[in-house]
C-alpha cells in the first residue's frame, strides 16, 4: 500500500515558506521518502505571496495530489491572491498563529480544522530564532518526519553561515517539535518508506540541463526568462566543466542567431526561453529548418498570450511550436511528461536534432520546470549527438544531396573541398539558391521525408494501462492522468493511458495500433482553447466517444478531476 501527505507553507516574500519547502523535501529523501515540491508565486521581482507546496510518499509521485492535509501560514500577506491554489477538506488542518490575525474568507470556505502554533512568540523566545523553522519543526513532527533527518539537512545546509546560525534554527525546530505534542492529528507517514536505493533531489529544469549535457550539448547561448532561467544557471559552470561555453546574449533575438551559429560551425547547440522567447525565435528556426541546421530549443511554458503569468504553468505553447514557422517548415517537437522525464526528452531532443539535421523543440512548462522531485536515479541512455559528416574533398560534395534517408553529410567550415553555403533562401542539391519548383520541391519532400521515414522507436508516447477508455495528454497534465488512472482501476475501471512525447512528426500508424479497442477517448490538457485536442483532431483518428478536460493555468489538473471523469463514462 502506497502513502502519501500533502503540505503548503505558505508566506510573503522573505518569511521563509520556500526554505521550509525545501528543507522538508529534503529530508523527506534523507529518511528514505520520494517527494514532490511545487511553488506557487506572483510575478513580483520582490516580495508578493509565495508557497512551498510539497507531497511526500513512499513511491514515486509526478502529481499534486487532489487536497493539502496540512496549511502552515507563516503569515497572512496577500494570500488571497492564490487561494484557490491551496483546496483544502473537512480533515485538512490549518496551523494558525493567533498573532497574525483570523483565518482569511477565502481560506476558512474550506472548512477546515484550526488549530493555534504561536509561531511568531515561539520564535522569538530564541535568538536569532525564525517562525519558519518552528513551522517546520511542528510539521514533521505531525507528519511522523524524524527531527533528526530534517536536523540532519539543516546541518548540511547552514553550515557555512556558522554555529549561532545553526543552533537558533535547531532550537525553533524542537521548538516546534514540542508544541506539536498538543496539536490535532493529521495523517502520519509509515515509520519504514519502501526501498533503499539511491535518491536524486533535482528540478525539472536542472534535469533538462542534465539532459542536455548527457546528449552531447557544446554550445548554450540564451537571454534569462522566467521559468526558464534555471535551465542556464544549472548548465553554465556544468558545460564549462565539461569543455563546453554558454553566452549570456542580449535577447532572444541574438541568441537564436548565435545557436544557429554554433550548430553550423560543428558544436551542438542550445538555447532555452518561455513563450515571448519562442515568439521571438520563429524566424530564425525557419532559417534552421531551411538550411538544415541541428539545434535544440527549450521552451519552459507559462501562462499567456504576451506577458501573461510568468510565475504560472499553462500548456498554451503547443499551437506556436507546431505552427508558428512561416511556410512548410517540418520539425521535431518534443514534450517531457514528468520533470524526471525532462532529461530523457531534452537528451534524446539533442540526438534528434544532431541526427535528422533540423531544430528540436521541448516543450516543458513552469510546473515542471520549477518543482523539484526526489526520485530513484534515471537509468543511463545511449542517445548522443551524431552528426552526418563528409569526409574532407570529397568528391562532387553537394550538401543537400537528395539521400535514400533525406539526411545529407554536412561539412564543419574550414573542412577542404566542402564549401557551401547556408541561407534561408530556396536551393538546389549542391545550396546554389534556386526558384526552380523542381528544386523546390525536392528540398520540400527532403526535409519532410527524413522526418517521417526516421524510426523514432516506443519512445514517442507512454503507454500505460488498457481497456476501452483511453485518456490521451501530454506534458505535466500526465502526472495526475497516470494517478487518476490507477485510482479508476483498483475500483474495477479499466482505462489506457497514451501520453505523447513525440508531437511533431505525428505517428498516425502508432497511435492506431495504440487506440485498437478503444471506444470512449477522454483528452487532458491545459489550455483554454484545447489546443491539445484540435491538434489531435487535426492529425489523428480518435474512435467512438470524445471528451474534453481543459482549463487554463494557474490552477492543475487534479487526479481526482480526471477520476470523476472515467468514473462517470463506466
Amino acid at each position: 500500500m502506497s502513502y502519501s501527505i500533502s503540505v503548503a507553507l505558505t508566506g510573503s516574500g522573505g518569511a521563509g515558506a520556500m526554505t521550509a519547502g525545501q528543507i522538508l523535501l529534503d529530508s523527506a529523501a534523507q529518511a528514505g521518502f520520494y517527494g514532490l515540491m511545487t511553488r506557487s508565486m506572483g510575478p513580483q521581482i520582490r516580495g508578493g505571496e509565495a508557497a512551498a507546496l510539497v507531497r511526500i510518499s513512499s513511491v514515486p509521485i509526478s502529481s499534486l495530489d487532489d487536497h493539502y492535509d496540512l496549511l502552515v501560514p507563516f503569515d497572512w500577506g496577500n494570500i488571497n491572491r492564490f487561494s484557490a491554489e491551496l483546496p483544502l477538506s473537512s480533515s485538512s488542518l490549518i496551523l494558525a498563529d493567533p498573532e497574525q490575525g483570523d483565518v482569511p474568507p477565502s481560506i476558512a470556505g474550506y472548512g477546515a480544522r484550526v488549530a493555534a502554533l504561536p509561531l511568531k512568540a515561539l520564535a522569538g523566545a530564541i535568538p536569532g530564532g525564525r517562525a519558519n523553522m518552528v513551522g517546520l519543526g511542528a510539521v514533521a513532527t505531525l507528519i511522523g518526519l524524524p527531527i533528526a533527518s530534517v536536523i540532519a539537512v539543516l546541518t548540511k545546509q547552514l553550515a557555512r553561515k556558522g554555529e549561532e546560525v545553526l543552533a537558533a534554527s535547531t532550537a525553533c525546530l524542537e521548538a516546534g517539535a514540542q508544541a506539536a505534542a498538543g496539536l490535532p492529528s493529521v495523517t502520519k507517514l509509515p515509520s519504514q518508506p519502501h526501498g533503499e536505493a539511491l535518491r536524486w533531489n533535482i528540478s525539472g529544469n536542472e534535469a533538462a540541463g542534465l539532459g542536455a549535457l548527457r546528449g552531447g550539448i557544446k554550445f548554450v547561448a540564451a537571454y534569462p526568462i522566467t521559468p526558464a532561467t534555471e535551465v542556464l544557471e544549472w548548465l553554465a559552470p556544468a558545460l564549462e566543466k565539461t569543455g563546453g561555453a554558454l553566452v549570456q546574449a542580449e535577447d532572444e533575438l541574438a541568441s537564436i542567431n548565435m545557436v544557429i551559429g554554433g550548430s553550423f560551425a560543428g558544436l551542438p547547440s542550445l538555447t532555452a526561453t518561455s513563450g515571448p522567447g519562442l515568439s521571438l525565435m520563429t524566424e530564425s528556426i525557419g532559417l534552421a529548418v531551411a538550411s538544415e541546421t541541428p539545434l535544440v530549443v527549450i521552451d519552459v511554458m507559462r501562462g499567456g498570450p504576451s506577458t501573461g503569468i510568468p510565475t504560472k504553468s499553462e500548456q498554451s505553447d503547443l499551437n506556436i511550436a507546431v505552427y508558428g514557422l512561416h511556410g512548410d517548415a517540418p520539425h521535431v517537437v518534443v514534450a517531457p511528461n514528468s520533470a524526471t522525464d525532462c532529461l530523457f526528452a531534452t537528451q534524446w531532443s539533442v540526438h534528434l536534432a544532431e541526427a535528422l539535421q533540423t531544430p528540436a523543440i521541448v516543450l516543458s512548462d513552469q510546473a515542471m520546470g520549477q518543482s523539484r522531485v526526489v526520485i530513484d536515479k534515471p537509468a543511463e541512455n545511449g542517445f548522443v549527438a551524431q552528426r552526418l559528416v563528409p569526409e574532407a574533398d570529397a568528391p562532387g560534395y553537394q550538401r543537400y544531396a537528395l539521400t535514400n534517408s533525406g539526411v545529407s553529410p554536412m561539412a564543419i567550415p574550414g573542412m577542404a573541398g566542402n564549401n557551401y553555403v547556408a541561407d534561408g533562401l530556396e536551393h538546389n542539391e549542391r545550396g546554389t539558391p534556386s526558384s526552380q519548383a523542381s528544386d523546390h520541391l525536392a528540398q520540400l519532400d527532403k526535409r519532410a521525408g527524413k522526418l517521417d521515414a526516421f524510426d523514432y522507436g516506443e519512445h514517442w508516447a507512454d503507454i500505460e494501462g488498457d481497456g476501452e477508455i483511453a485518456v490521451i495528454t501530454w506534458g505535466s497534465v500526465t502526472g495526475p492522468v497516470r494517478e487518476a488512472i490507477g485510482r479508476a482501476r483498483a475500483k474495477g475501471i479499466k482505462a489506457k493511458m497514451i501520453s505523447l512525447r513525440l508531437i511533431l512528426p505525428t505517428r498516425p500508424a502508432q497511435m492506431q495500433e495504440a487506440l485498437k479497442g478503444v471506444k470512449k477517448v477522454l483528452v487532458v490538457e491545459q489550455s483554454h482553447s484545447q489546443q491539445f485536442h484540435k491538434f489531435l483532431r487535426g492529425h489523428y483518428d480518435l474512435p467512438g466517444d470524445v471528451l474534453v478536460v481543459s482549463r487554463p493555468g494557474p490552477l492543475p489538473i487534479r487526479p481526482a478531476e480526471i477520476e470523476t471523469r472515467l468514473a462517470a463514462w463506466k
